[in-house]
Parts: C-alpha cells; structure tokens; sequence
C-alpha cells in the first residue's frame, strides 16, 4: 500500500460543549486511517476558510504537510474539490460521514462521488487489503455487525465511528508541517445562501404516563419490559407492494401527511 495514493478530506469542527474550532472527530478518524494506510504520503485536503490553530491539530498526528483550498463558507468546495483530485490522480478518498459545522448534511461523499464517477464505500470501518487494482474493505453495520465487501480502484470512502480512533495532536510536529494554500476558483453555493440557519437539537421523545396508585405499582410499570406486536415482517412480496406497505406506515407514524 505504500504506493496508493491516499487523500483525506478534512474540514473545521466544533467542540460540543464549548462550540470553540477543533479538528473534527470523524475526519480525525479518516486521518488516522488514511496515515495507516499511506504514511507520511498521505495527502490531506482541506477546502475552506484557512483557520491555520485548528488545522494545525491534524498536523500534530504526524503529517508534513496540508493543502488548504481557500475560499470563503458562502463557496461551493465540490468544484474545487473535484478539480484537485482530478488532477492530483488520487486513488482512494476518505472522508467524515458528516461535518460538525456549516451546512452538515452529509452529502459531499455522495455528490463527490457522482461527479468523479467513482464507487462510494459508507461506513469505512478498515481497509484489509489492497490488490490487483482492487481494495477488499469491512463496512460498519448496525449491532457491531461488519460486512466485507470488495471495491475496485479509484473510490471514495466515508469513515465510520468504528474505524480506529485518532491518535493524539503532538505540539512540535503541529507547529512544524506546513500549510500550502491554494487559490481555486469561488462557484456561489445557492442551498447555503437562502438557507435558514439554526441550531441542530435531537428531537423530543415521548414519555409514557404511567397511571399507577401505589408506589409498587409505579415500580413495576418502570422496570416492565416494553411488549412488541406491531411490526410486520414481508417478505416474497414484489417492489410495488413493499413500497406500498412502506408508504402506508409512513403515513400511520405521521411521517408523511
């Protein structure tokens, strides 16, 4: 693998907390895959506003060096991002799932991968090996379940919270790798310009009443163990009614009105 190239897409993130710029965990995590798998040759790629502290913290895991693609929030990055891969011949791309400031939708891995014509791996987990122009990679799945699927090069590839954690941010080797910004050309983004911006918050979950007299009563309805029933399970059934039954529970939940 010492001779794949490697590129990692990194962006600002945002302590939770706190709100203060961090490195973002997630692509934190594509870092520390991507330097597992390319060493010090990895490239990574950062397309944005140039804040130099925060993305000195990815440099402290040990990278020389950082390409920055300056341009304003307002800017769509997919252009830039294509042309800079296109022309750096890059043969795996590794990103966050989502980012933790901005827009966070999720969306680039798969518009990227669209507009370079590329396969896209969801919940990149590891890459075991690479071979014969084609990598074999597990996938993270619900439950701590792995699927092992096998991809031809190039792909683009979002890290999963299973992939193994980044290493710690070291002080001298932030303060020594360096910073090459790169002038690109700015293509207004219209989705972030008439947007309406606010905070994201989980949603509300609903409490059961528990209309019970006496303090055991009241117990034994908290520790009571939720009855099940109302699922359904269809199989052997064609595209059209399974999406049929599928729409009629959407509008059951509420979902669709």
């Amino acid at each position: 693998m010492a001779d794949l190239n490697v590129v990692t897409l990194v962006s600002i993130g945002s302590h939770p907390a706190s709100g203060r710029p961090r490195r973002a965990e997630q692509d934190a995590r594509a870092v520390e895959l991507g330097l597992r798998l390319a060493g010090e040759k990895l490239n990574v790629v950062h397309a944005g506003d140039p804040q130099e502290e925060t993305l000195r913290a990815y440099l402290g895991m040990g990278l020389p060096g950082l390409t920055v693609l300056e341009q304003s929030s307002e800017a769509d990055a997919l252009p830039a991002l294509t042309e800079h891969l296109q022309l750096a011949k890059a043969q795996l791309v590794l990103t966050g799932s989502q980012a933790e400031t901005g827009e966070g939708s999720g969306m680039l891995p798969y518009l990227l991968a669209e507009r370079l014509g590329w396969p896209l791996i969801v919940g990149l987990a590891e890459v075991e090996s690479i071979e014969g122009g084609s990598a074999q990679v597990l996938q993270a799945l619900p439950r701590g379940q792995r699927r092992r699927l096998k991809v031809r090069l190039p792909f683009v590839a979002s890290v999963d919270a299973a992939a193994p954690a980044a290493r710690q941010s070291a002080f001298g080797p932030a303060r020594r790798g360096s910073l090459e910004r790169e002038a690109v050309e700015l293509v207004d983004d219209p989705l972030y310009a008439n947007a309406q911006w606010q905070p994201a918050r989980p949603r509300p979950k609903r409490l059961k009443v528990i209309k019970a007299k006496t303090g055991a009563e009241r117990m034994k309805a908290a520790t009571a163990k939720a009855a099940g029933g109302g699922g359904q399970v269809i199989t052997g059934v064609s595209p059209q009614e399974g999406a049929e039954a599928i729409f009629k529970l959407l509008l059951d939940e509420g979902v669709l009105r």
